[in-house]
C-alpha cells in the first residue's frame, strides 16, 4: 500500500502545477455552466411565469420607495399602498388613452392621407425610372391578392397564435399586477421569508448582498424610465419641427416602447416615418427616419451605457454586451431584463465578497408574508413565564 501511495504521489508530480490547476478549475467550471444550464432550461419552460414575476419586481422597485415615502408622511399603509398602484396605473392608462384617443380621432384623415400616398406612388411607378404600366401594376396587385388568398389557411393558423398569444399577455398582465401588489404590501416579509431559506450561518451576507441588489435595480428602473423620456421628448419634438399632426401620440408610444426592446423601438420609429411620408412626402419621411435614428443611436451607444452604467454600476461595455447576450439567449425578455440581471448579480456578488456583513448581527427573526399567519404564544405560557 505504501508503495503504491507514493507512486500516485509520483504521478501527481509528475504532471505540471499548471495543467493540475487548469483541470481542477475546467470541472469546477464544467459543473456550474451545467447547473446554470439547467436553471436556464426550468425558467424557460415556465416563462409565462417567470416573466410576468420579473417585471413585478421592476414595478415594485419604482412603486415601493414611494409607498413608503408616503408612509413616512404619516399615510396609513393602506392609503399609501393604494396610491402607489393608482399612481402607475393611472400613469400608463393615461398615456395609453391620450395616445390612442388622438390617433383615433385622426384615423379618418390618416386613411385619406394613405389613399392620396397611394395615389402617388403609383404615378411615380408609372413615370418614375421604372415605367411600369397600368397593366403591370395591376398584375402585381392581383398577385399579391392571390398569394394572400393561397395562404389562407397559414393566416388562419397565425391568427389563432395571435389569439393566444393575447390570451398569454392577459394572463401575464394580471398576475404582473398582483405579484405587483403584494410586492408594495408586503415586499420586506416575503424577503425575510427568502432569507429564511438559505442556511443560518449565511443569511447574513444573503440579506447584505439582497439589499444591495435592490438599490441597484431602484436605480435602474429610474435610469429607464429617464432614457425612456429622452426618447420621446426626441423623437417627439423632431415630429413637431417637421409639422406633423401626430407628434403627440408619437412621443407618448416612443415613451412606452422604449421600455421594450428592439420591438418598441422600431415599432414606433417605423410608425413616425409612416406618418410623415403620408402627410408631408418622401424628403420628409426621411428626415424622420434620420431623426429616429439619431435618437436610437444616442440612445443606444451613449445614454444606455454611460448613464445606466453608471447608475448600475456597471461598464458600458458590459451594458452593451449584456444586451446583446440577453437579445440572444431569450429575445425580447432577454434584453429587457440583461442589464438590471447582471447589475443586480455583479453588486451582490461584490458586496459578499468585500465582507461588509462580517460583524453585523443576524437579521431579525423571520416572519412569514403577509398571507400566513404567525399563531401568538397561549395565554398559560406567558402567564408562566411572568411568574
Amino acid at each position: 500500500m505504501r508503495g503504491a501511495h507514493t507512486g500516485e504521489d509520483r504521478v501527481l508530480e509528475s504532471i505540471p502545477f499548471g495543467v493540475r490547476l487548469a483541470g481542477a478549475w475546467s470541472w469546477r467550471l464544467l459543473l456550474i455552466g451545467a447547473v446554470v444550464a439547467v436553471l436556464v432550461y426550468v425558467v424557460i419552460q415556465v416563462r409565462l411565469i417567470v416573466v410576468p414575476v420579473l417585471i413585478a419586481v421592476l414595478l415594485a422597485a419604482l412603486l415601493v420607495p414611494f409607498s413608503n415615502w408616503l408612509r413616512r408622511h404619516r399615510w396609513p399603509k393602506w392609503a399609501a399602498v393604494t396610491a402607489a398602484m393608482l399612481s402607475a396605473l393611472v400613469a400608463v392608462g393615461g398615456l395609453l388613452t391620450l395616445g390612442i384617443w388622438q390617433i383615433v380621432r385622426g384615423s379618418d384623415e390618416l386613411a385619406d392621407q394613405s389613399v392620396v400616398a397611394w395615389d402617388g406612388f403609383r404615378d411615380w411607378l408609372e413615370s418614375g425610372p421604372l415605367g411600369l404600366g397600368q397593366v403591370q401594376i395591376t398584375d402585381w396587385a392581383e398577385q399579391l391578392f392571390t398569394s394572400i388568398r393561397d395562404d389562407g389557411n397559414l393566416l388562419v393558423s397565425g391568427a389563432l397564435s395571435v389569439g393566444t398569444t393575447l390570451g398569454h399577455v392577459l394572463t401575464g398582465s394580471l398576475l404582473a399586477l398582483f405579484a405587483t401588489l403584494f410586492f408594495v404590501i408586503d415586499g420586506a416579509g416575503i424577503w425575510r421569508w427568502l432569507v429564511s431559506v438559505f442556511p443560518r450561518r449565511a443569511r447574513v451576507a444573503v440579506d447584505s448582498a439582497g439589499r444591495a441588489g435592490w438599490n441597484t435595480l431602484r436605480n435602474f428602473v429610474r435610469v429607464q424610465i429617464l432614457v425612456a423620456t429622452i426618447d420621446a421628448v426626441g423623437i417627439g419634438v423632431g415630429a413637431f419641427a417637421l409639422g406633423l399632426p401626430l407628434a403627440v401620440p408619437i412621443g407618448i408610444l416612443v415613451f412606452l416602447g422604449s421600455f421594450i426592446p428592439i420591438v418598441g423601438a422600431v415599432a414606433t420609429g417605423a410608425l413616425a416615418v409612416f406618418v410623415a411620408l403620408v402627410y408631408n412626402g418622401l424628403w420628409s419621411a426621411v428626415a424622420m427616419l434620420a431623426i429616429v435614428l439619431l435618437v436610437q443611436q444616442l440612445e443606444g451607444h451613449v445614454l444606455q451605457p454611460l448613464i445606466m452604467g453608471t447608475a448600475v454600476k456597471v461598464h458600458p461595455l458590459g451594458v452593451v454586451l449584456a444586451v446583446a447576450t440577453g437579445s440572444l439567449i431569450a429575445g425580447i425578455p432577454g434584453a429587457l431584463f440583461a442589464v438590471p440581471f447582471v447589475a443586480v448579480v455583479n453588486v451582490m456578488i461584490a458586496d459578499i465578497a468585500a465582507g461588509r456583513w462580517r460583524g453585523v448581527s443576524p437579521p431579525r427573526a423571520v416572519r412569514s408574508p403577509v398571507w400566513q399567519t404567525v399563531p401568538s404564544r397561549p395565554r398559560y405560557l406567558r402567564t408562566r413565564r411572568s411568574e
